[in-house]
């Protein structure tokens, strides 16, 4: 029976508290200089919120007086607009967007010239504003602090995306392996590696084991597929398959969703070698929204939520 992809009444909520918990530990563990970097983005992203009324009134003039707020705008967009996409979706002058990127105006730009490009990129800013991350536009209400402290973080994270460094996923997906090490290990489980010699189905009941390689595809060559966690429950399933867990973290929800297939290509590179009896879930921690969780529930691949962990135990384990 599903576990979680079944229950869309829960997954917005999820969501948040996913979002919350990666930012909590974001803000705890990650590197100094990239926690710095951060912490000031959303600081920045706050302030034009506050400018633009939040997101409900950005003019001309705002951007006259701010324009280093451009790269705020481009991230707040649905999809995030790189700065030549800008260019080319406003017909905007690239001196112009140059410069605001840099936080200035061309100074011999003629004013007039200024203010019809700037409108043109505010047309667009406002068509493609993401409104599911500002979600008090569509009912043209005040966002309280929690929800537009969130909605700040968010873009932050996608203007911070560029310095992201590979030890703070490495560190995340530690500490993900270490909680999950945690509740085996008091449900009486065992860590112990699984011979690559052996047949899957002969893995040792209540056992478990972490970055396992396992062979999927035909000879000569076959594929590689690295699994974050495998765990072969005390009580054998009919199958005698142990259950595969893929331990994922994200920052931002543009990320998830670029690599939503990566997940649904290796479940059926998995169920190819092994049946439809094999059961591949994810461990989630941080951005993943409705539209990442919908493909992989229409992929037939469930998960269990970091913020609640305890839901392993309805897969049998």
């Amino acid at each position: 029976m599903p576990v979680n992809r079944d229950k869309t009444h829960l997954w917005k909520a999820d969501t948040a508290k996913s979002v919350d918990l990666f930012n909590t530990w974001f803000m705890a563990s990650a590197p100094k200089a990239f926690r710095e970097t951060r912490i000031t983005a959303i600081k920045d992203v706050e302030s034009t919120l506050t400018a633009t009324s939040d997101f409900s009134a950005i003019t001309p003039q705002i951007l006259r007086d701010r324009p280093g707020v451009l790269p705020t705008l481009r991230m707040a967009c649905c999809p995030p607009l790189a700065v030549d996409r800008l260019i080319g979706l406003a017909n905007a002058k690239k001196n112009l967007v140059g410069n605001m990127e840099k936080g200035k105006l061309p100074p011999r730009m003629p004013e007039a010239e200024v203010t019809v490009n700037l409108n043109r990129m505010i047309a667009i800013v406002d068509q493609l504003l993401d409104r599911d991350i500002f979600p008090w536009l569509a009912g043209k209400n005040t966002p309280t602090t929690e929800v537009r402290h969130r909605a700040a973080t968010i873009v932050a994270d996608r203007l911070c995306n560029a310095v992201a460094n590979p030890i703070i996923r490495n560190a995340q997906e530690q500490r993900q392996l270490a909680m999950i090490e945690k509740f085996l290990i008091a449900k009486r489980y065992r860590k112990k590696q699984h011979s690559a010699g052996l047949p899957l189905t002969d893995m040792e009941s209540g056992t478990f084991s972490f970055r396992m390689i396992l062979l999927v595809g035909e000879a000569p060559r076959p594929v590689r597929i690295p699994i974050d966690a495998v765990i072969q429950p005390h009580k054998l399933r009919q199958s005698r398959l142990p259950i595969l867990v893929e331990a994922k973290s994200a920052g931002d929800f543009t990320n998830t969703n670029k690599r939503q297939k990566e997940e649904a290509t290796k479940a059926h590179q998995l169920r190819a070698k092994f049946g439809n009896d094999v059961e591949f879930i994810l461990f989630l921690c941080g951005y993943f929204d409705a539209g990442y969780l919908g493909y992989e529930a229409a992929e037939l691949i469930d998960w269990v939520w970091e913020h609640r962990v305890e839901d392993l135990g309805q897969f049998g384990i």
